[in-house]
């Protein structure tokens, strides 16, 4: 997987209103948006990019494409997706969210067999700062730095990224794994990419305090990464109002504390802690832990 100035992007869906405006301020940005496709607008343009009905007719006409941007309704997602595939486009990244779980394994499991790299649904995109941006984050949150971010989040992302701009802590790479329940490429791809990167010298990773995935991410944490890994679990502290409506209920409730088990999100936490990463409880301290991590 390689992002470059000069790497050819499409989108699909350009002529949606997300897809529109930011593949305009991506172009603006210096990403290489050589097309786009919806179906009814071909021969048609947007901001100096062309329109066309189909990929393959795109493909036709500016040659071969890296890596495509879906936008538009998650129910349309899966088609677009093939579409894409059967155009040989090896990267995709699903902007749109909600797309049915059914449809996502059917794409995860085509994505296989044909060696194609799947980011979302639900991303917010990818972001090298100054140099490739891809998706809807807000590129005035990044700098180019050394620290890698990979994150469960979407808008969160961006006050992580804004945080370490401000305590000029730039970034390598930032990226939205996706915020839907099924998603393509894994925490576990990412730390790994992250942790090759010569680029990169600590990483931030954004997760949530239930998930499975962020169970799996802190075991190879544990059994492969090498630098650095400050974890911030969004949500980990949050009060949750527990209510109890009849006698049976308040009951059960009691008798619950008699099991000293950990909370999953207690189990969350202590994995990472047992995998030596750095756990950063509010979004403000993760600069401090980045420059104490490196200075040591």
């Amino acid at each position: 997987m390689k992002w470059s100035s000069e790497s050819k992007i499409l989108i699909q869906g350009i002529t949606t209103e997300m897809g529109s405006s930011y593949g305009t301020r991506m172009k603006a940005y210096g990403t290489n948006i050589v097309a786009g496709t919806s179906v009814g607008s071909g021969g048609e343009s947007i901001n100096e990019i062309p329109i066309f009905d189909l990929v393959e007719e795109a493909i036709a006409q500016v040659g071969e494409v890296e890596t495509s941007l879906i936008f538009g309704s998650p129910y349309q997602v899966l088609d677009a997706a093939y579409e894409a595939i059967a155009a040989n486009i090896k990267q995709l990244i699903l902007i749109s969210r909600g797309v049915p779980p059914l449809d996502m394994v059917k794409l995860l499991k085509r994505a296989q067999q044909t060696n194609t790299f799947i980011l979302g649904s639900g991303s917010q995109g990818l972001m090298i700062p100054s140099k490739v941006w891809l998706g809807i984050s807000e590129p005035f949150c990044y700098t180019p730095g050394r620290v890698g971010i990979v994150s469960r989040s979407d808008r969160l992302t961006d006050e992580i990224a804004l945080n370490l701009t401000q305590a000029g802590l730039g970034q390598s790479i930032a990226v939205s794994l996706g915020t839907d329940t099924m998603i393509g490429s894994s925490f576990e791809q990412w730390l790994q990419i992250l942790e090759e990167d010569e680029e990169t010298d600590a990483i931030v990773l954004v997760g949530h305090p239930q998930g499975s995935a962020e169970i799996s991410a802190a075991e190879y944490i544990a059994s492969t990464i090498e630098k650095p890994v400050i974890v911030h679990l969004a949500g980990l502290y949050t009060p949750i109002d527990k209510k109890f409506d009849d006698a049976m209920s308040i009951m059960a409730n009691q008798l619950s504390y008699t099991d000293a088990k950990p909370s999953p999100e207690q189990q969350t936490l202590l994995r990472f802690q047992e995998a030596e990463a750095q756990i950063a409880d509010r979004v403000s301290d993760i600069p401090e832990w980045i420059k104490l991590v490196l200075q040591n």
